[in-house]
């Protein structure tokens, strides 16, 4: 009888384990240095609690370049980096805002309604280099402000952080 429940009891413990890691671990785990921290409403995580990127990690997220001049540097600019659109997604966020942090702790919010296609992407190159503190990186948030004359407003200026390294997500 005692080995039947702890059969009946083993099974049950495996049935309800599975979905832990398997969430844990939808990610991967970054295997050079982190330059972004996601924590907060979402539903892939690859720590206890956050879900941590590496350049690479975000690069196989999906990677796109966009061309498009700024208010802070001189002429049209290439920016490399992942779809705002395609890291939501990745990380299961459904809605709400991100509350983006700079190194520096300088913060601003954006509405997750913001990350469609065509839209703001999280650079992590500039000019086809990667982008170093010094040089607003590692990550900086770029819209293509070129594309659409709502992106050229001081609303969408402040939300385009540099030195960017950690994103909330909100519900």
């Amino acid at each position: 009888m005692f080995h039947r429940i702890a059969a009946l009891a083993l099974a049950a413990l495996l049935t309800l384990t599975p979905t832990l890691p398997v969430q844990a671990n939808t990610l991967g785990t970054p295997t050079g240095d982190v330059v972004l921290t996601v924590t907060g409403d979402i539903a892939a995580m690859n720590s206890r609690d956050a879900a941590m990127f590496d350049r690479d990690m975000l690069r196989s997220i999906g990677e796109v370049t966009i061309e498009t001049s700024t208010i802070w540097t001189e002429g049209v600019q290439t920016f490399t980096g992942v779809p705002l659109i395609a890291l939501v997604e990745a990380l299961g966020i459904e809605g709400g805002t991100l509350t983006a942090t700079a190194v520096n702790d300088y913060a601003a919010t954006i509405p997750v309604s913001e990350a469609v296609e065509g839209g703001p992407i999280i650079a992590y190159a500039r000019n086809g280099a990667p982008m170093s503190l010094r040089n607003k990186g590692p990550l900086w948030i770029v819209y293509p402000y070129d594309t659409r004359p709502e992106y050229q407003s001081e609303v969408t200026y402040s939300r385009s952080i540099w030195q960017l390294d950690r994103l909330t997500a909100t519900n």
